[in-house]
């Protein structure tokens, strides 16, 4: 009977696949503008034009994009035993955290509750904007698709890209008119589960450079 080999272990870490979000994009859509079936391109993993309606948020903060994962469980325990017995998750809170730079249409008209196209859209950058607070604010929703951008060792693109197919705003930060910092449009975006595509979250890692990293 032959001794099983002992694992190397340094056979398992792999430097390349430590990925960085070096470019943080977002572009938002009114939730009547199509879902995002696949932002790649199936023969090689390019990016592919995004359905009409969909825009660019534009240049956030530093601090990135943050994505949190609110996971709520329910145990079970017995008298048996110190641990629980069962667990089954009770909730899960998707949301997504960034503070715009830029005072556009997007920006402005995702902290104000308005719709991005169509008739109760702001106008065109330029032309002059005029909010009126309803008494009641609105709350719509959006459809939401943030793509992050690495780079392999041969310089191909490595893309992580995350779908709110319907998606609201749930939370806003304060906003400070001030001569030392950039007037921000700070949001936080809830995730809801799309009846049509049953779902609240689709997430895709592609690019030329990941498929760089098959194994021949």
């Amino acid at each position: 009977m032959s001794t099983p080999t002992p694992p190397v272990l340094e056979d398992g870490l792999r430097n390349n696949l430590i990925r960085k979000q070096l470019l943080q994009v977002i572009y938002a859509a009114d939730y009547s503008a199509p879902a995002i079936a696949s932002p790649f391109d199936s023969a090689t993993g390019a990016l592919v034009a995004l359905p009409a309606g969909y825009v660019p948020v534009g240049y956030t903060t530093d601090d990135g994009l943050t994505f949190t994962s609110d996971l709520s469980m329910s145990d079970t325990t017995s008298s048996q035993s110190t641990e629980p017995t069962r667990s089954d998750v009770e909730s899960e809170v998707l949301t997504g955290q960034y503070v715009p730079q830029e005072t556009n249409a997007a920006t402005v008209a995702m902290y104000k509750g308005l719709s991005l196209a169509g008739a109760d859209a702001l106008p065109d950058i330029g032309e002059a904007w005029a909010i009126t607070r309803p008494s009641v604010p609105k709350v719509p929703y959006y459809r939401l698709l943030f793509i992050g951008v690495d780079y392999g060792d041969a310089g191909g693109e490595i893309y992580i890209a995350k779908h709110y197919p319907k998606a609201r705003v749930t939370s806003k930060d304060d906003q400070q008119w001030a001569r030392s910092s950039e007037t921000q449009w700070p949001v936080t975006v809830q995730a809801y589960r799309d009846p049509v595509l049953k779902t609240a979250e689709k997430e895709w890692v592609d690019g030329p450079g990941w498929r760089a990293l098959a194994t021949p």
